[in-house]
């Protein structure tokens, strides 16, 4: 069962600004049954939203949409907020995950400055009766490709913003089920929370002061061109990454 708030805009899922509401009738997306209203939501958010970083957490869906990009809990916002437009209950699922899951993206001259757990989520969306969650939409697929490609014998990864057991088929297609890219990072679960707003109110993370400025003027901006260059083919080398990322499977 799903409650009325599940439902509800709120400043930070603001789906009725012009801008979102003309995407959706662009995309004739309310024309869709429930099933392919979630993944035509699902994938734009995924793929269309390129994987990167934006200002701060708490940006509201309107203002990502605007970015076109974003990371966990940006898309996070900016998914629910379509699939609310779309008449789908959803909410959010607050948790942490550590750093090293960002290594690799985070330059390592700053990577001591990041905080050892960031603030992580995904969404839940009410689809036949049952909360399935949706995590899969993070990294769009040219990232993911281009993981794929640099670690051909890997199954595990967590570096390169990817938290995965499978790297070669991971669940991150809409399919009426479950899809994750970060899960295998996590180390903290804070619960379900019906907004991103109640998220925020209970759970800020620590980049204030030298180390917020720092981030939103200039680090962040680092973090996403190594992500353009990951795009391209281009994988950072991290240190140790011989031990750290070596084939996992046997033989």
């Amino acid at each position: 069962m799903f409650h009325s708030d599940d439902l509800q805009p709120t400043p930070m899922l603001d789906f009725n600004t012009p801008a979102i509401q003309t995407l959706i009738r662009a995309r004739n997306w309310r024309d869709l049954p429930p099933s392919e209203r979630i993944g035509a939501a699902y994938d734009f958010v995924r793929n269309e939203i390129k994987f990167g970083y934006n200002t701060r957490d708490t940006l509201p869906a309107s203002a990502v949409l605007q970015d076109g990009y974003g990371q966990c809990n940006t898309k996070a916002t900016l998914l629910m907020a379509l699939l609310r437009a779309l008449d789908v209950p959803c909410r959010l699922h607050g948790f942490t995950i550590d750093k090293s899951l960002q290594r690799g993206v985070v330059p390592e001259a700053v990577y001591w400055m990041a905080p050892q757990n960031i603030l992580h989520s995904w969404v839940e969306v009410q689809f036949d009766g049952q909360w399935l969650n949706l995590e899969g939409f993070i990294l769009d697929q040219q990232v993911l490709a281009a993981l794929q490609a640099a670690f051909p014998g890997r199954s595990s990864l967590c570096a390169y913003g990817a938290g995965t057991d499978c790297l070669q088929a991971p669940d991150v297609e809409w399919q009426e089920t479950d899809t994750y890219i970060q899960k295998t990072g996590i180390n903290n679960d804070f619960g379900v929370f019906a907004s991103p707003d109640a998220f925020y109110a209970a759970h800020q993370q620590d980049l204030n002061g030298l180390r917020g400025l720092l981030y939103r003027s200039f680090i962040r901006h680092w973090m996403n061109r190594r992500v353009q260059n990951l795009r391209q083919g281009v994988v950072p080398s991290i240190p140790g990454g011989q031990d750290i990322l070596k084939p996992d499977f046997a033989g």
